[in-house]
C-alpha cells in the first residue's frame, strides 16, 4: 500500500518515500500563543494529526518524529503582557501570558482528539540556534549586517520564489515589503532586529552591540534544524504560510547548509471561511475553538473538519456541524454493541483512501459503507473495522460511547438507525402509493424533531430541528 502526498513545491501528487524509514520526520508550524486559538487554527492541527497517525501506522509509532513549534515572540504577545502585567518585569509578564495561552491551546486541541506532537519547542528557548544560523548565513554571504539589523540577501538565492511561484511584483506585495534605507534590495528580509523599549531582547549575533530579537522566519528554520536535521521528510502548515514564511524558511535553510531541499514534501491545508464569508472580527464571525466546544463535542468539530479534503477551502457552517453530529450519533449508536476500540483491523478501502493524499472525505464514505454493512446484517467484521477506523481517526476513545448521550444530541432520543429504518419504510409506502402510511411516518418523525427532505433523484435526507 503506497502513501501518496501532494507536494506544493512540485505541484504534484507522488509516492512518499522517507529519507530514513526508521526515522520519519515532520515539522508543522504551530500557533502564536497570544490568545484563544480560533477554528481556523484548528485545521492544520487536525489535518497533520491525521497524517501523524497514518505515518505511525505505516512506519511504527517509535519511528516517527513530529515537531510542532510554539511561537512565543510576537508583538501581540508583548502588547498583552504590558496590558495585563504592567508592574512585572517584561520577560516575566510575557512568560505569564504565554503559559496561560499555551495551556488554553493544549486543552482545546486535546478536546479535538489530537495527539501531542513528539516535540513542541518554544521559540524563546532556541535563540542560540537562531543566532548560529544567522552567523552562518552572514559568513556565507547570504546575509549582511546593516544598522544593527541582520538581513537575508534574497539575490543570493537563485531560485527564490519557487515554492509560491510568484512574480517579483507579487512577492513584494505579498510580503508587505518594508521600505528601509538599510536594505540593499526591497525583497531582503529581517533575520534579526534591535529591540525597542518594551520588547524582549537578547544579546545580538554578529558582534552587534545593541540587544535584539529574531525575525519570525528564522525561528522555524532553527527549530526544525535542531530536531530534524538539515533536510527532513515533510513540512506542513496553512496555505497562508506559503509566502513569505515558508519561502523564506527554504531560503535560509538551503543557503545555510548548501542543500538542494529543506523538506522532501511541502503540504498545506486550505483556507477556512464561516457561513460563506472570510472569518474576521470585523465580520462578526470570528469563532474560537473554546467557544465552539461550549456548544459542540470535540468529536463533532473534528469530524466536521475532516469531511472536506485538507487542500480544499472549507466552509464552516451550522448546517455542516449538525450533519456531523448526526453522523456520529449513527455510528455511536451502532458501536454501543461492541467494546473493540483498539486499532487492529483497519478497513482496507478506508486505509487506501487515507493513503491517497489524506482523502478523508473518501475515508468517511467508506465508514458509511461499513455502517450499511452492519445494518444489513453483514456485521461482525464491519463492526470491528468501523470501531477501529473511528479510533484511528481520533473520533473514538474508551470514554466516548459511555459519555455520549444521543438523547441530548441530534437524534432526539431515537437512534439514527431507527430513523433510517422509518425512512426506508416510508419510501416503500410511497412507492406502493400508500400515501397515508407515508404521511403518518413523516408526521411521527416530525413530532420527534426530525425533518425529512425528499429529493428529485428519489433519495430522502433528514435533519434535526435544533
Amino acid at each position: 500500500m503506497e502513501l501518496k502526498l501532494y507536494d506544493t513545491l512540485t505541484r504534484e501528487k507522488r509516492g512518499f518515500t522517507p529519507l530514513d524509514p526508521a526515522g520519519v520526520r515532520m515539522y508543522v508550524c504551530g500557533p502564536t500563543v497570544y490568545d484563544f486559538a480560533h477554528i481556523g487554527n484548528a485545521r492544520p492541527v487536525i489535518v497533520f494529526d491525521v497524517l501523524f497517525r497514518l505515518l505511525r501506522h505505516l512506519y511504527g509509532a517509535d519511528h516517527v518524529t513530529y515537531v510542532r513549534n510554539i511561537t512565543d515572540v510576537d508583538d501581540k504577545i508583548n502588547a498583552r503582557a504590558a496590558e495585563e502585567y504592567p508592574d512585572r518585569p517584561l520577560n516575566e509578564a510575557i512568560r505569564r501570558v504565554t503559559e496561560t495561552t499555551d495551556k488554553q491551546f493544549h486543552e482545546d486541541v486535546a478536546a479535538l482528539g489530537c495527539l501531542p506532537p513528539t516535540v513542541e519547542p518554544r521559540a524563546t528557548e532556541h535563540i542560540a540556534a537562531m543566532k548560529a544560523l544567522i552567523e552562518r548565513l552572514v559568513a556565507e554571504g547570504n546575509a549582511y549586517v546593516a544598522e544593527e539589523h541582520v538581513l537575508f540577501r534574497v539575490a543570493s538565492m537563485p531560485d527564490y520564489g519557487k515554492l509560491s511561484k510568484r512574480s517579483l511584483d507579487e512577492m513584494i506585495a505579498g510580503a508587505r515589503v518594508e521600505v528601509a534605507p538599510y536594505k540593499r534590495d526591497p525583497m531582503d528580509f529581517v533575520l534579526w532586529k534591535p529591540s525597542k523599549p518594551g520588547e524582549p531582547a537578547w544579546p545580538s549575533p554578529c558582534g552587534i552591540a545593541t540587544a535584539g530579537r529574531p525575525g519570525w522566519h528564522i525561528e522555524c528554520s532553527a527549530m526544525s534544524w535542531e530536531y530534524l536535521g538539515e533536510t527532513f521528510d515533510i513540512h506542513g502548515g496553512g496555505i497562508d504560510l506559503v509566502f513569505p514564511h515558508h519561502e523564506n524558511e527554504i531560503a535560509q535553510t538551503r543557503c545555510a547548509f548548501h542543500s538542494p531541499l529543506m523538506a522532501n514534501f511541502w503540504m498545506h491545508n486550505g483556507f477556512l471561511q464561516v457561513e460563506g464569508r472570510k472569518m474576521a472580527k470585523s465580520e462578526g464571525n470570528f469563532i474560537t475553538i473554546r467557544e465552539l466546544l461550549a456548544d459542540w463535542p470535540g468529536e463533532v468539530l473534528r469530524l466536521n473538519m475532516l469531511r472536506t479534503h485538507y487542500r480544499q477551502p472549507i466552509d464552516w457552517s451550522l448546517k455542516s456541524l449538525e450533519e456531523s453530529w448526526r453522523t456520529l450519533d449513527e455510528w455511536y449508536a451502532i458501536l454501543s454493541r461492541t467494546k473493540v476500540i483498539i486499532p487492529q483491523r483497519l478497513d482496507p478501502p478506508f486505509l487506501d483512501a487515507l493513503c491517497d493524499d489524506l482523502n478523508t472525505p473518501k475515508a468517511i464514505t467508506e465508514l458509511h459503507q461499513l455502517r450499511n454493512d452492519i445494518l444489513n446484517s453483514r456485521g461482525p467484521t464491519a463492526l470491528v473495522a468501523l470501531a477501529d477506523s473511528l479510533t484511528f481517526l481520533g473520533l473514538l476513545t474508551e470514554e466516548t460511547i459511555p459519555r455520549w448521550d444521543t438523547s441530548k444530541h441530534s437524534t432526539c432520543g431515537i437512534d439514527a438507525s431507527t430513523i433510517e429504518t422509518l425512512i426506508d419504510k416510508r419510501n416503500a409506502a410511497r412507492k406502493a402509493k400508500k400515501f397515508k402510511e407515508a404521511d403518518f411516518i413523516r408526521d411521527e418523525l416530525k413530532a420527534k424533531g426530525v425533518e425529512l427532505e425528499d429529493h428529485k433523484d428519489g433519495t430522502t435526507t433528514w435533519q434535526v430541528k435544533r
